[in-house]
């Protein structure tokens, strides 16, 4: 291994201790599992991710709102040839939309030339208009600005749901890995305490066989387990290594990935922190509501935003009529100079025949804000029944583990009893490995349902889609 290899490992483990916070036990590490989901939510990169979409929802909001900015605009054309001025031509305006369809308009138009039009003559020192123009069919109670400034606030809230669920789904996750890697650490520990319990034995039956209490053959038997054990030892700890690489994925320190040093261990104790990480403590299911559930907020402002649209397609069914009226001066600094007699105006009028494009635009509306409130309702009911059930079987789960551990506490005691006959000589090996073969199973058995029980929690902080605030 290279230098830079083995300085970069021994950084990591460095980091990996500092950071976490981790507590010697022994030559081992503990990674306990509350700051273990709190580095996943502060570095993980779809953590980080979730953040980007209130800041795009803030962005787009932003956008929208630059609707209604004000703006200045110059329009200026010349033309000279020949040492004769065609026409020299100034337009500047200044406008300010508003919320109704109005915008308010000031004007200096100035008009030179020897080739101007006659409705281009103006005085020679320019000419000042201030007015405003309106709709006052389609566009007036909703336009494009408006929808769209309304729908970008609806959506900046949307995405602050979306980001709950984007990291709460990313903590369910990296919850599993943990328990998974908690569950392969317990069967490895399981196994090398009967490995270390086979071996005694077996040193125990080799020294009675060469005293004579004892067939040779019986060290046969109990090299057998011995061997056995050791392969399920191996076997054990190659899953641990799989279930720690897996474990690997979630542990990120300033966008790099860490892996999991050998010395690290799980705690094993997680049971007593659970309920306060994931922040599903004191939550009863009679206390449970539905009306802070992220996932139904997402769906709520989806469909404010679908029904602006629909307002606005409906709008589109109204005529089209603009009008446009501009007080004129030449002197804008003397107020009395406002005649109401001196004006520029206009007004326009459209509206197609038949009306079939915003007809069918608006039925579209419709079945799109249809579709989005079909969506809630079903996840309404999804939700509720899916945390109804997720109670009950937590329930169930309580109950298991109270008969788990009955179970492997008989198990034990008879297999205590049953080397203590051993000793005695009124037992086999044979019989004594049969109990033994049964409590280990038991004790495997205990740790699936330990396992199946934290899944069930981290299903519950899911479902609640949760996203703690104390992490």
């Amino acid at each position: 291994m290279s230098k830079r290899n083995k300085y970069g490992i021994c950084l990591w483990v460095f980091l990996f201790v500092a950071v976490f916070g981790l507590h010697a036990q022994q030559d081992t590490l503990a990674l306990n599992f509350k700051e273990y989901l709190g580095y996943v939510k502060k570095y993980h990169p779809i953590a980080k991710q979730a953040q980007l979409t209130i800041a795009m929802g803030q962005a787009n909001l932003m956008k929208a709102r630059g609707g209604f900015d004000p703006k200045i605009e110059v329009d200026y054309d010349r033309k000279e040839f020949k040492g004769i001025e065609y026409w020299d031509r100034l337009n500047t305006t200044f406008k300010i939309p508003t919320w109704f369809g109005i915008e308010l308009k000031g004007n200096f138009e100035q008009n030179q030339g020897a080739f101007t039009n006659l409705d281009e003559s103006l005085p020679d020192d320019g000419l000042y208009s201030a007015g405003v123009s309106m709709s006052l069919g389609q566009g007036f109670w909703a336009n494009e600005r408006m929808a769209t400034l309304r729908k970008a606030k609806f959506f900046r809230e949307q995405s602050k749901a979306d980001q709950d669920l984007l990291v709460n789904e990313v903590l369910y996750n990296a919850s599993l890995a943990y328990f998974d890697w908690l569950r392969a650490y317990k069967d490895a520990l399981i196994f090398d305490d009967f490995l270390q319990n086979a071996e005694i034995r077996f040193q125990g039956v080799k020294q009675r066989a060469l005293s004579g209490d004892i067939a040779i053959i019986d060290t046969v038997e109990a090299k057998i387990i011995v061997q056995d054990r050791a392969l399920n030892l191996e076997q054990a700890k190659v899953k641990l290594m799989k279930k720690s690489l897996e474990l690997s994925n979630f542990l990120w320190i300033n966008d790099v990935p860490v892996e999991l040093q050998p010395q690290v261990i799980p705690d094993e104790n997680v049971e007593n922190d659970i309920d306060v990480t994931l922040e599903i403590m004191g939550k009863p299911l009679d206390s449970f509501t539905l009306e802070n559930h992220p996932k139904l907020r997402s769906l709520e402002y989806k469909i404010d935003g679908l029904v602006v649209d629909k307002r606005l397609k409906a709008n589109k069914l109204l005529p089209k009529l603009d009008v446009e009226y501009n007080f004129l001066t030449e002197s804008p600094d003397q107020i009395n100079s406002l005649d109401i007699d001196q004006y520029k105006g206009g007004l326009s009028f459209r509206l197609p025949l038949f009306l079939r494009k915003e007809r069918g635009d608006l039925k579209l509306a419709k079945f799109k804000l249809q579709d989005a409130q079909f969506d809630r309702d079903n996840a309404q009911v999804e939700i509720q029944n899916k945390v109804v059930a997720i109670y009950r079987e937590l329930d169930s789960y309580t109950t298991q583990n109270q008969l788990i551990d009955n179970i492997v506490r008989d198990y034990n005691t008879l297999l205590t009893a049953e080397e203590r006959k051993f000793s005695f000589g009124e037992s086999s090996l044979f019989l004594i490995n049969s109990r033994e073969s049964k409590l280990i199973d038991s004790s495997l058995k205990q740790n699936e349902v330990q396992n199946k029980f934290f899944y069930t929690k981290a299903l519950l902080f899911k479902s609640l889609a949760i996203n703690p605030e104390a992490l």
